[in-house]
């Protein structure tokens, strides 16, 4: 069992060429499953989908209840905005997962970049929509404060997306391809972008602890939410540099870090941010109902 385990650690450190060359010698593209094993292996590959399946499934399951919640509870048109945002990313954080071994295919690398592209900057919407959320502390009003990050979020990302189109799509940059080629450029962007989101995790960490504390919203699930994001970022930063400066190590790294981020950040955001407002909504609907059916009369006959 321990030799299994090591076996599939490992290899999430796989490189795309290695992985198409080893194993029982069969070309790309063979097997009923060769979509799951014939880039990274079928470890990473059912590291990153089971979980984003499962999300979406739980999603799907959830939709009639909170489709029902948004819109009897009066919600803000910030959180449906929301809410229809983390279905559009958790979709495309899907096709991302299942079609792995795109990012092995010449013939496909157009479509993985693009794909990446659009499911990267979702995500990054998400995040960045929610570390405005955060630092904007008790002065924020709820949810709706959501609708003042939307536009600083927009811009943040666009710029972001600007930056990724121009290293892929006008220097060919392999960008979105996870293994290393040997370019600085490719390694040198991800460390300055893992080093922003790190330093602004650093700093609400940082406030956390300081005499600014109440600056920040008091809910516990927030500062959790930080710390493990300033984890992730952390140790995906420690990968790049170690991928920058030769070493084989980071690469294994900066892969179990993505598996983590695409896998488990849809959930995390999801049972930090979105679980308490859809019970409140709960407790508002039934209220209603009850509302309703007194004054309709269905309790009358209780006091007969």
């Amino acid at each position: 069992m321990p030799r299994r385990l090591l076996e599939g650690a490992m290899a999430l450190a796989v490189t795309p060429d290695a992985a198409n060359s080893s194993g029982s010698g069969a070309a790309p593209g063979s097997g009923p499953l060769w979509w799951v094993s014939d880039c990274h292996g079928a470890w990473y590959s059912l590291a990153v989908m089971l979980p984003s399946l499962a999300f979406v499934g739980f999603l799907a399951w959830q939709a009639r209840r909170s489709f029902r919640r948004l819109s009897y509870g009066r919600s803000h048109v910030v959180v449906v905005a929301y809410y229809a945002l983390l279905w559009a990313v958790a979709l495309l954080n899907l096709l991302w997962c299942f079609l792995q071994a795109w990012q092995c295919m010449p013939d496909r690398a157009f479509s993985w970049n693009v794909l990446s592209l659009f499911t990267k900057s979702g995500m990054l919407f998400l995040e960045v929509s929610l570390i405005a959320f955060l630092l904007q502390g008790n002065e924020a009003s709820g949810y709706e404060s959501l609708g003042r990050t939307f536009v600083i979020s927009g811009a943040v990302v666009s710029a972001d997306v600007l930056l990724k189109t121009i290293y892929v799509f006008g220097f060919g940059v392999p960008l979105f391809i996870d293994a290393d080629q040997g370019t600085g450029g490719k390694w040198g962007l991800w460390i300055i972008h893992k080093l922003v989101l790190t330093g602004v995790y650093g700093l609400i960490v940082f406030m956390h602890h300081s005499r600014w504390k109440d600056r920040l919203p008091a809910k516990p699930a927030y500062y959790q939410y930080v710390c493990a994001m300033l984890a992730l970022n952390g140790l995906s930063l420690f990968g790049c540099f170690l991928i920058a400066c030769g070493a084989g190590f980071g690469l294994w790294l900066y892969n179990l870090t993505t598996v983590c981020y695409h896998a488990l950040y849809l959930p995390l955001l999801y049972v930090t941010f979105l679980a308490d407002f859809f019970q409140e909504e709960d407790m508002l609907l039934e209220n209603v109902y009850y509302s309703e059916m007194k004054d309709a009369g269905f309790f009358d006959a209780d006091w007969d």
